[in-house]
């Protein structure tokens, strides 16, 4: 392997990266829009605590972005908040088929099985329904990995520079 060929990340990684700053950012932008609503002072500092550990886990992950493949820096254009809640209900949907998926295997009982089971088929189909809806929009471009990319960093951006 040659010294230009380790300064690129490999396709899988790159996609595992936009996967993590994706979901790190829409998670970082949700505690920070409802910390406020924290009463409790432990609970309060918990959420304190996480924003901090996204925030540098994002930090540390953006440093990798010129290195992934296909990168090519990020547009100006700041993506509308419809982005940001879409890409959370693709979160929680994408979350929710992983979730059934491994409930399945852990069933024993045949009724409860099929439940989830059948609930697992709707997961999908809502997930569909999702990415849908944003990629016709333009919130998910993912035939374009370099705009992918730069949606990730407009989002981590974002998310970094919300006050609390």
């Amino acid at each position: 392997m040659t010294t230009e060929e380790r300064r690129t990340l490999a396709w899988h990684e790159t996609l595992e990266l936009h996967e993590m700053v994706a979901f790190q950012s829409t998670g970082l932008m949700k505690l920070k829009m409802s910390i406020n609503k924290v009463t409790d002072p432990g609970l309060k500092e918990l959420y304190r605590r996480c924003i901090r550990d996204l925030e540098a886990n994002l930090r540390e992950l953006l440093k990798f972005y010129p290195q992934a493949a296909g990168y090519q820096g990020r547009e100006e254009e700041v993506r509308e908040d419809m982005g940001f809640f879409a890409a959370d209900l693709l979160a929680l949907s994408k979350t929710l088929v992983r979730s059934l998926a491994i409930a399945i295997t852990e069933t024993a009982t045949p009724s409860l099985r099929k439940t989830f089971s059948k609930q697992l088929t709707g997961a999908i189909q809502g997930h569909e329904r999702v990415f849908n809806y944003m990629y016709e929009h333009g919130y998910y471009p993912a035939y374009d990995l370099g705009r992918l990319l730069g949606n990730d960093m407009q989002l981590a951006e974002k998310a970094l520079g919300m006050k609390i």
